[in-house]
């Protein structure tokens, strides 16, 4: 079965084929032409425009991953707006951490929504998942991506960007929807 996966970042497509590992799934970038316009007021409404944005290009099953960070102190920002904080990543990681730096809560959630749109453009399965933990006051670890570095995860004494690819993998936001797509998809698809 053929997935077109609806994002245009390359770490998402390769974060997703390894959390599936060998299934049964081939997921694609979509073809030329993708530009959807994330102006929904929910991590649902963005990840069903993306979802949609790619049938619209490819005229198959498309998966859509609308995810960003949200902190408390900061009433739940950068949240939908977690891609646009800032320019570059870099400056993304500065500006919170700028705007935290007097902050004693530092309590933060990562959170995804996914949704899959069966052959016809139709909402086949959506599920929102959560990866909680807080912000750390600096950078530390090389792997993952985007705040990954800054996001020290509940239960573990590391950020993400410190924990393996194989654990991260386990206990993302990403990876727990994913997951539900799959068992979906396995139950009712294939």
């Amino acid at each position: 079965m053929k997935i077109v996966l609806a994002t245009a970042n390359p770490h998402k497509l390769q974060e997703i084929k390894a959390i599936c590992g060998d299934c049964e799934i081939e997921f694609a970038l979509p073809a030329s032409g993708f530009n959807p316009i994330e102006n929904g007021s929910t991590f649902e409404e963005n990840s069903y425009i993306k979802a949609k944005e790619a049938y619209r290009v490819s005229k198959s099953y498309s998966l859509a991953d609308d995810s960003g960070l949200c902190v408390d102190a900061l009433n739940g920002a950068p949240g939908l707006f977690s891609a646009r904080y800032a320019g570059s990543q870099d400056e993304k990681i500065e500006k919170l951490l700028n705007e935290l730096k007097d902050k004693s809560n530092r309590k933060a959630k990562f959170v995804c929504c996914m949704t899959l749109l069966n052959e016809n453009g139709e909402i086949a399965f959506q599920t929102i998942e959560e990866c909680g933990g807080e912000i750390v006051k600096e950078r530390k670890g090389i792997n993952g991506f985007g705040y990954d570095p800054i996001f020290k995860v509940d239960g573990y004494s590391t950020t993400m960007a410190e924990l393996s690819e194989k654990e991260k993998n386990t206990i993302s936001h990403r990876a727990k929807a994913l997951r539900k797509v799959l068992e979906y998809i396995r139950k009712n698809l294939i």
